[in-house]
């Protein structure tokens, strides 16, 4: 019987080493609890309405129907029973000779989850659409509100976390403000949104050389965001989000607030480690051995955003795609060495560089100890985040998107298409009805709160 490969988590990690097995005689079960590979690095053009949900996301089955030795399982694991070598899912177990385990990260509010609800992050796909009702609901309310305060609070965004997705963000926001809605409101000027980046260190991308986080500071001013670093987040409401800095408070009346400060680890790392005795880090990261296997356990790996390799710096490795990519390559070559009765060098990760967007023609990159910024380095960040899509009708997807957007100055896919984001901001006229798009009607007394 061919060895069977169980490999847990869709995203690149573990396709990646799925994709590297496709060769070999093994029997590979890839499981997720979504149907689709999402290309996160992307999600953001999502929440900013550049890209449809669709032309960032590939349905699993799709990406290895010529693949005849792996299938799919659309299923959520629970827990792990090493012993008998089970993936326990909600419904049933799966059985394997190897385990890869690359569940990947999720939102981290330091403690502070009860944030969430008014200030939601960045991870999903459903995320994304949330994200861009909020943006585009924040508009449509201040369009029909004639209170002056309460306007500037809607027209207000507040970014939390100077990291790349938080940089990439409020660059976004900001051409939305100034160049996508110019015109389409009467009674409002889009422009006149503030768009605030809050960063609780001395500096924007902090694991980029200093140069760059001063040239991507300069380009995101010059946009109109206002950049607060050495600010610490301590409350987030419905409409304000609180900021202390050097023991000063300061309270920023706003409507809409996302989140982009953290992650954490997927919880099937502390399952993992209950199961086979693996220390954890704070971020909830398995720390693993040199060849990325669990120790004490060589037949079970954990790559990816879940894992703590510190081996080749002292320091563990950051939670980005390349790192993911790299692992499962390495995972799938290492399975097939063993096979064949021969071993490989430890895991050394290949730092390609680093690379963030900050608005139209203008973004930072650091590849190679070669430093760049503006145009060059957007055209560079279009042409590797287009390479690493998995699919070619992605790829052709995006590339139009982006010509479309380039050309016009246009968002295509512009669009609320959450429920509860359906009804706009209004005045409280006694005794008005509002039909929702479902043509539901509604007492105002259920809508203005949310609105006021």
């Amino acid at each position: 019987m061919n060895e069977r490969i169980v490999i847990i988590g869709g995203g690149f990690g573990g396709l990646y080493a799925a994709k590297r097995l496709k060769k070999a005689p093994v029997e590979v079960t890839l499981i997720d609890r979504r149907n689709h590979h999402l290309f996160q690095p992307l999600l953001y053009q999502v929440a900013t309405g550049t890209l449809s949900p669709a032309d960032i996301t590939t349905p699993l089955r799709t990406l290895f129907k010529n693949q005849p030795n792996t299938r799919v399982l659309l299923a959520e694991v629970l827990d792990f029973d090493v012993a008998n070598k089970q993936v326990i899912l909600r419904d049933g177990v799966v059985p394997y000779d190897t385990l890869i385990v690359a569940a990947g990260s999720g939102k981290n509010y330091f403690g502070n989850s009860h944030w969430m609800a008014n200030a939601p992050g960045l991870k999903t796909v459903e995320d994304a659409t949330e994200i861009r009702g909020r943006i585009l609901t924040a508009f449509e309310a201040a369009e029909r509100t004639t209170d002056p305060v309460k306007q500037g609070a809607w027209l207000t965004f507040v970014v939390i976390g100077g990291g790349p997705t938080g940089v990439e963000m409020a660059g976004a926001l900001a051409e939305i403000a100034h160049e996508t809605l110019r015109d389409e409101f009467r009674h409002i000027n889009p422009s006149d949104a503030r768009v605030i980046l809050v960063q609780s260190g001395e500096r924007l991308l902090p694991t980029y050389p200093p140069e760059l986080s001063i040239k991507a500071a300069t380009a995101l001013e010059r946009l109109g965001v206002e950049v607060r670093t050495g600010r610490r987040v301590v409350d987030v409401q419905e409409r304000s989000v609180t900021l202390a800095a050097n023991g000063l408070e300061e309270k920023l009346a706003t409507r809409t607030i996302l989140w982009t400060a953290g992650v954490q680890a997927s919880p099937l790392g502390k399952a993992l480690a209950a199961a086979t005795g693996a220390q954890v880090d704070r971020g909830g990261r398995v720390i693993v051995e040199p060849d990325l296997s669990v120790p004490g356990y060589p037949d079970v790996f954990v790559i990816g955003d879940l894992a703590h390799f510190a081996h080749q710096t002292g320091e563990a490795l950051p939670g980005v795609a390349q790192v993911a990519i790299q692992q499962g390559r390495y995972v799938a070559r290492l399975i097939k060495h063993r096979r064949a009765g021969k071993s490989i060098a430890p895991f050394h990760y290949q730092d390609r560089g680093n690379m963030a967007t900050i608005g139209r023609g203008k973004a930072v990159a650091e590849i190679r100890h070669y430093q760049l910024s503006g145009w060059l380095a957007w055209q560079l960040w279009l042409v590797i985040h287009l390479m690493y899509q998995l699919d070619l009708q992605n790829r052709v997807l995006v590339f139009v998107q982006w010509v479309w957007n380039f050309a016009t100055r246009r968002r295509s896919a512009l669009l609320i298409t959450e429920r509860d984001q359906q009804v706009t901001a209004i005045e409280p006229y006694t005794g008005l009805k509002l039909i929702t798009s479902t043509g539901t009607f509604l007492s105002i007394r259920d809508t203005t709160s949310r609105f006021q």
